[in-house]
């Protein structure tokens, strides 16, 4: 079992990969101090199991789950934190263990046999219970976090999505119905591919060749609106 630890403590972090090597056959592929640096681990090594702490600075242990769980192959997560008061988030964020620091050899064997049941279903995919506040972009070897706040409209093109967000452009490798069904309080739909986010929309304009388009707040260009569309969008935005 690959496992990647993510730990803003050095001695927690020195402390668990301790205890894991008392562990048979489990390998620490990497020791981490952030949310970030967990992701980048686990595009890098995909392993089958990574143990969160849950209070880091920047992206804490939670939003770096919500993450994790768009991953294919998706790795198991188990929390590891020094409170309790977490468990229930922490399982809203699908984890499969949650682990009170200071951790038990014994506890932490049961945790590594319930990662091992996760994996053998993990074809099995799970309903996502709560939303991320990032997508997450993969380039040439590192990841790119693009907070949702920052999106301006969602483009699908073949199998990937194309993100235009306020530092520029990125390619996501989810489809535009999920993003629909997770984001759906945040963005609407113009067309079958394409969401834009209702507060970037100024207006809607009918071109002399009849066709609706969506005028951004922030896009050189108007977005065309599929028929389909048009009377729901406005309804929607109480535009026209």
């Amino acid at each position: 079992m690959r496992v990647v630890v993510a730990d803003d403590e050095p001695l927690a972090r020195e402390r668990m990969r301790s205890l894991l090597r008392d562990q048979p056959g489990v390998e620490v592929v990497a020791a981490v101090a952030d949310g970030p640096a967990a992701l980048q681990a686990c595009a890098e090594h995909r392993p089958d199991l990574v143990l969160l702490d849950i209070s880091m600075p920047g992206m804490d242990g939670l939003e770096t789950a919500r993450q994790l769980a768009t991953f294919e192959p998706r790795p198991a997560v188990v929390f590891c934190t020094a409170f309790d008061e977490h468990a229930l988030s922490a399982f809203e964020a699908e984890a499969i263990d949650y682990l009170v620091k200071p951790v038990r050899a014994e506890r932490l064997a049961a945790a590594l046999e319930r990662a091992r049941q996760f994996l053998a279903g993990r074809g099995v995919a799970a309903p996502r219970t709560s939303r991320r506040k990032h997508l997450c972009a993969r380039l040439r070897g590192s990841l790119r976090l693009i907070p949702i706040e920052d999106v301006r409209y969602l483009h699908a093109e073949e199998k990937y999505v194309i993100v235009h967000h306020a530092r520029g452009e990125d390619l996501i490798e989810e489809s535009l119905k999920s993003l629909e069904e997770e984001f759906g309080e945040r963005f609407v739909r113009i067309h079958r591919n394409c969401l834009v986010a209702r507060e970037e929309i100024v207006e809607l304009k009918r071109s002399t060749d009849g066709h609706v388009h969506a005028v951004l707040r922030h896009a050189r260009q108007p977005l065309e609106v599929s028929r389909r569309c048009v009377p729901a969008l406005r309804e929607q935005l109480q535009l026209l």
